[in-house]
């Protein structure tokens, strides 16, 4: 009972020391790292939930939010070497779901989308890590090695070894690359790549548009026209700007 009970802190103890650099050592951890906390906390009033103890399970989710400003309803079910750094305000629902070894930045919140019983809070695969501020909503599944960026909304399904960003959340394709989980510089900037596209494209009718100018006024001249008028049109309709706009669900390759 005591080891089933410890093992999950352990593995805690030991991703925090493996990915936080500024962890120098077990107590700085067990008193200063609200995350830290909030996971014993919570371990503890799971263990009531499951055994359904009334009453008490809320009290302790609610003496870990006073103290960390993390809420974990204890109904939710979390796996072993989960990390949520600094953590202030992070949100975990009732029926949510966390695979081993993710990683929680503060402000998360993985919430329901309506009042309806049963599962309702998102499910993450393992490896997953959310950035700050993202809120992955509804009864929806997270794969394996995702990645979602800071300030993200996601609604749907996503499948494993995805990059998303956005509002509402868009899977950005990374073949092959790997992301340090703390990395979030290396998150790729969707709206910038699409608004780089579309400058270029004005400055590219800017200087055909030009081009007609003078060919027009060769014309009205009666000279004859030195170079071809016309100019080859180009399609919107390409990859960057495709999956900016949400062209294709979420979810598909």
């Amino acid at each position: 009972m005591i080891r089933r009970y410890l093992n999950p802190l352990l593995a805690d103890l030991r991703i925090i020391k493996e990915r936080d650099p500024a962890a120098r050592g077990t107590l700085e951890i067990l008193l200063c790292y609200p995350g830290f906390q909030a996971l014993v906390l919570h371990r503890l009033s799971h263990r009531l939930w499951t055994l359904q103890v009334p009453l008490l399970p809320r009290l302790c989710s609610q003496v870990g939010r006073l103290f960390t400003g993390i809420e974990i309803h204890p109904g939710a079910t979390i796996g072993h070497g989960v990390f949520i750094d600094h953590g202030m305000g992070v949100v975990i629902g009732e029926t949510a779901e966390i695979g081993n070894r993710c990683l929680l930045y503060q402000g998360v919140t993985l919430g329901g989308t309506g009042k309806e019983h049963g599962k309702r809070h998102p499910t993450l695969a393992e490896n997953v890590v959310v950035g700050a501020g993202a809120k992955v909503l509804g009864a929806i599944t997270v794969g394996t090695n995702t990645r979602i960026g800071a300030g993200s909304v996601v609604l749907h399904d996503v499948g494993p070894d995805s990059t998303v960003v956005g509002v509402p959340g868009r899977v950005i394709h990374q073949s092959g690359v790997r992301i340090d989980p703390l990395a979030h510089s290396q998150l790729p900037d969707a709206e910038a790549k699409v608004i780089r596209n579309l400058m270029e494209r004005i400055d590219t009718l800017e200087s055909e548009l030009s081009r007609l100018q003078t060919c027009l006024r060769e014309v009205a001249a009666g000279r004859p026209i030195q170079e071809a008028c016309g100019g080859r049109a180009q399609s919107l309709k390409d990859r960057e700007i495709l999956e900016f706009l949400g062209d294709r669900p979420i979810g598909d390759g």
